[in-house]
């Protein structure tokens, strides 16, 4: 039956009032409306009942190009529907437009969706009065952050499904669930996003029992597992991911046995021991945990699983918790499993061999616990396995053809190591053809070599290769060249391979290309336009830096040549990488002057050309890199003053200008501009005049290196505020990158890399200061290396120098100073380079505790009015005889025998609660652990140093 004229009518009226770029309503045309898209009729009346008008096409573009979104104003024609029951005007973009208030008036509705069609205001109150209303979904209806509240929903009682995701409800936080509470025929709840913050533990009555899927995911509730949950039996699907809930599982959630998801991941403070009872949910389809702190062992849990008549468990998830270990072989019971994902754990043992019975099996992770020993080959029997990822864990033994004999699925292989050390190795035939189609394969620290793995000349759809660290040595073969492979990330570093690479390869957008720690050698290679970042350090690449290279790889983002023997100039097109964000181009032999070419740079944050022969001046230019973190220029031939556009460079954290010929006084801005300065490395220039106390303003400054300049003045005393020498690292910033940097430390020059933020130096050596030495020093108690050598200090060390506890070098020579060394210096226990010398020191050297340790004559040479040990000058008293270090307590020499037995049984009580106090310790609190493996470090070079003294004191005797 055709429709009714007047109800044409209103859908043209309708249409009208639309936008309709892509022309899904060209069918609205004719007389019988009930024929056009989108509309339905009742078949006896012809009465329009149904509007299905959401995007099909949502966040995408039709072949034509144009969007297939409806926009533009809803006609209230809409009205003359008088039996329409079904409104579906989803993802669409009604462009911030508020919902059509006459919306309310549509009585017969049963069905509405507005999600995500882009409307705007709040969420009009009469909607209330569409009480047929079953299903309701408002998810992101709005492109505006609106707060709503819920008062309109008590008038939707026949309500079934109701979705109001991602509406701001704060306002409604306190009463939303008593809200919700009287919709006694509600089936699903899906309330994700929704501010709602507050969650009710307990309830007097409930009234919406019949629910069975419930999602108050991302909401950040702040409290336990609420009890009325688990008088929800019906319930199939509860999610309540992303909110910050605590305390333990309860072993409630074994009476939902209905449940088929339960999502409780990314709360993490949920705690306490694996619930074993979990086990019971025979029905149970998915579990995700991760990202809580859930610890003990799963075990009961896999078995209880086990268990069940027909195991239905196909997605398990319990990766970032604290689990521990082994992998039962009943986890070879679960047939359906699709996913297992386990990562970031602290799994022990080896994989089950009864995984090889998983034959659903699509997605392992095994990544970050510590498990190890052999891969069983049985893992070869995962003929639906898609992803293998069992990265950074301790693998042994041997790789074989029948670890993946029947992975014809296989796309995804990543097994890396961070650790350098390999101790897996892969035996694979040359002429072994794999049964796979790798896009990904991922292998680091893995041994492969001597030769380029040849099975790989079958995978002519790799995406990604990754064979870092795998002892591959020789020239890459041509066949690889020749699989025509558009790779988004090639990375071969750290291997042995030689000979020229091709500038023929085919990279996809934004592709990243890593062959550092190899023995390369040519002219620089150049690929596609397409190239983002380009490791090639550390390699035999000599010539000159292409002059086009800007031109050819426009979209860099990352540039490291350095350690190479690279020579010419810098190319000027390298102002052409606008994306530029790190750019290393040090140790090679580049010449001339650095360009001024850095207005266009706004993201580059590292710049290193050290260790060239550069000359000129800093160009101006350079102060417009205000993300600049990082500027290493040391040891190349610059000179003339700092320029002064280097104050904009504010977030600045390593400044190191080291080993050049800059001139002129120490900048003042330095100070002033460049609060977040870490490293200060100024050494070996020609700068004069006094050091500026606006230095002292830097309060996370831990490495200062004035030293071999022509500084003259006073050591300001307010170098005791320098608060980045005072305090320790806090474990955020453990392992903290800072660049490299060569400092004077225990006596020679080291080159500090990985270890560079760990290091406190304060160097000013080689310089003209005078005065004294201030007070003020003595609190920076984090001090590792003081250094004032070779300067015009005079008056007395300081008295409280002993409560430098951490100073590991002291280097006070060749100054004026004059009177005692300070007794309190045999305190310092981690101080294994020590020099006094040619000074004005007087008195006895101090004996015991660290002095005992410190006993090169050279030490404390060119002192004329020092005596004692290790020098050859005795020591008199006033009497004219020599001390002897015995006194009154001679006596005690001789003491009773029977305090013998007490002396051994504390010794023994004293042991043990050392050593366990000590370990325990270390095993549970990772800083404290770093810090007595440091003491251990230090130890080893004073015990080292002494020893060395010793053997060239006997030396000069013989």
């Amino acid at each position: 039956m055709d429709c009714l004229e007047v109800e044409k009518e209103a859908l043209l009226k309708f249409k009208q009032g639309l936008t309709d770029p892509s022309g899904r309503l060209s069918s609205w045309v004719g007389e019988d409306c009930c024929k056009w898209r989108g509309v339905s009729c009742y078949n006896r009346t012809g009465r329009v009942i149904k509007l299905k008008l959401g995007n099909p096409f949502p966040n995408s573009l039709e072949g034509d190009g144009t969007v297939s979104e409806l926009g533009g104003e809803i006609n209230p024609s809409l009205l003359n529907l008088k039996y329409l029951n079904y409104l579906d005007l989803s993802m669409n973009n009604f462009e911030g437009m508020e919902i059509p208030k006459f919306i309310g008036s549509l009585g017969k509705l049963r069905y509405l969706n507005l999600s995500g069609a882009s409307f705007g205001g709040i969420i009009p109150p009469n909607i209330a009065n569409l009480s047929n209303l079953r299903y309701l979904d408002l998810n992101t209806y709005s492109i505006e952050p609106n707060k709503n509240g819920l008062e309109w929903l008590s008038g939707l009682s026949s309500l079934k499904y109701l979705n109001l995701g991602g509406i701001d409800l704060s306002e409604a936080a306190a009463y939303w669930l008593q809200t919700v509470n009287v919709l006694p025929s509600l089936l699903e709840l899906h309330m994700p996003n929704c501010q709602l913050s507050y969650l009710s533990l307990s309830l007097p009555f409930l009234n919406f029992t019949s629910l069975s899927v419930l999602d108050l995911s991302n909401n950040g509730f702040d409290s336990t597992t609420p009890h009325w949950l688990f008088n929800l039996s019906s319930l199939v699907y509860l999610d309540l991911n992303s909110n910050n809930l605590q305390g333990g599982l309860p072993d409630a959630f074994q009476n939902l046995t209905s449940l088929q998801l339960l999502d409780l991941s990314q709360n993490s403070n949920i705690e306490g021991e694996f619930p074993r009872t979990l086990g019971n949910l025979c029905n149970l389809r998915t579990l995700i945990l991760s990202v809580n702190k859930l610890s003990g062992e799963i075990t009961e849990f896999l078995d209880g699983l086990s268990a069940c008549s027909y195991s239905t468990l196909e997605n398990l998830d319990l990766g970032f918790n604290k689990l521990t270990g082994i992998l039962p072989d009943s986890l070879g019971h679960l047939k359906n499993l699709r996913y297992l994902q386990l990562r970031s754990n602290s799994f022990r043992g080896s994989i089950p061999e009864s995984i090889g019975s998983l034959s659903s099996l699509q997605e392992l992770y095994l990544s970050q616990n510590q498990m190890g020993g052999i891969i069983p080959d049985s893992l070869g029997q995962l003929s639906s396995l898609v992803v293998l990822e069992l990265n950074e864990n301790s693998w042994e033994g041997v790789i074989t053809e029948a670890h993946f004999s029947n992975l014809s699925s296989l796309k995804q292989l990543s097994i890396t190591k961070s650790s350098p050390n390999v101790s897996l190795v892969f035996d694979i035939s040359s002429d072994w053809a794999p049964p796979f189609k790798l896009t990904y394969i991922n292998l680091r620290s893995c041994k492969l070599g001597p030769k380029f793995p040849t099975w790989l000349r079958t995978q002519n759809e790799l995406t990604t290769v990754v064979l870092n660290n795998a002892g591959i040595s020789g020239t890459i073969p041509d066949w690889l060249w020749k699989l025509d492979l558009q790779l988004s990330e090639l990375n071969i570093a750290y291997n042995e391979l030689s000979g020229r690479v091709p500038n023929s390869l085919v990279f996809s957008y934004l592709a990243n290309v890593g062959l550092s720690s190899n023995l390369f050698d040519g002219p620089l290679p150049l690929w596609s336009s397409n190239v983002s970042t380009l490791y090639l350090r550390d390699n035999l690449f000599y010539g000159p830096i292409p002059q086009n290279i800007g031109e050819v790889m426009p979209i860099l983002t990352d540039l490291d040549i350095s350690w190479n023997s690279l020579n010419g100039s810098i190319p000027l097109s390298m102002g052409n990488l606008q994306a530029l964000m790190t750019l290393v181009i040090s140790n090679n032999h580049l010449s001339g002057e650095i360009p001024q070419f850095w207005n266009k740079m706004p993201s580059l944050y590292i710049v290193d050309m050290s260790n060239n022969n550069l000359s000129g001046t800093i160009p101006r230019s350079l102060g417009s890199l205000t993300a600049l973190r990082f500027l290493v220029l040391s040891n190349n031939n610059l000179s003339g003053e700092l320029p002064s556009q280097l104050q904009n460079c504010s977030v600045l954290e390593s400044l190191d200008l080291g080993d050049n010929k800059f001139s002129g006084n120490i900048p003042t801005w330095i100070g002033e501009s460049m609060p977040s300065l870490l490293i200060l490395a100024l050494r070996s220039n020609f700068f004069s005049g006094n050091v500026p106390s606006e230095i002292c303003a830097l309060s996370a400054l831990h490495i200062l290196d004035l030293s071999h300049n022509h500084v003259s003045g006073f050591i300001p005393p307010c170098f005791g505020n320098l608060s980045g020498f005072k305090s320790e690292l806090s474990d955020d910033v453990l392992e903290r990158y800072e660049g490299r940097l060569k400092l004077v430390a225990k006596g020679r020059a080291l080159e500090y890399y990985n270890t560079l933020y760990l290091v406190n130096s304060l160097d000013l050596s080689n310089n003209s200061l005078s005065g004294e030495i201030p007070i003020e020093l003595t609190s920076l108690l984090k001090l590792g290396t003081l250094n004032l050598s070779s300067n015009n200090l005079g008056g007395n060390i300081p008295e409280k120098i002993g409560n430098l506890q951490w100073l590991e070098t002291l280097d006070l020579s060749r100054n004026k100073l004059s009177g005692l060394i300070p007794m309190s210096m045999a305190s310092i226990t981690f101080l294994v380079h020590l020099n006094l010398s040619h000074n004005n020191l007087s008195g006895k050297i101090p004996t015991g505790n660290q002095f005992q340790t410190l006993i090169d004559p050279s030490i404390y040479q060119g002192n004329l009015a020092l005596c004692g040990f290790p020098l050859t000058t005795e020591c008199h008293d006033n009497n004219g005889t020599i001390p002897t270090g015995k006194g009154e307590d001679n006596d005690d020499e001789d003491g009773d025998d029977s305090e013998l037995p007490w002396f051994f049984v504390s010794m023994g009580l004293g042991f043990i609660i050392g050593f366990w106090g000590v370990c325990g310790t270390l095993i549970i609190k990772t800083s404290w652990r770093y810090a007595y493996f440091r003491f251990v470090e230090k130890m080893k070079d004073r015990l080292l140093l002494a020893v060395a003294l010793n053997v060239a004191r006997l030396t000069r005797k013989v």
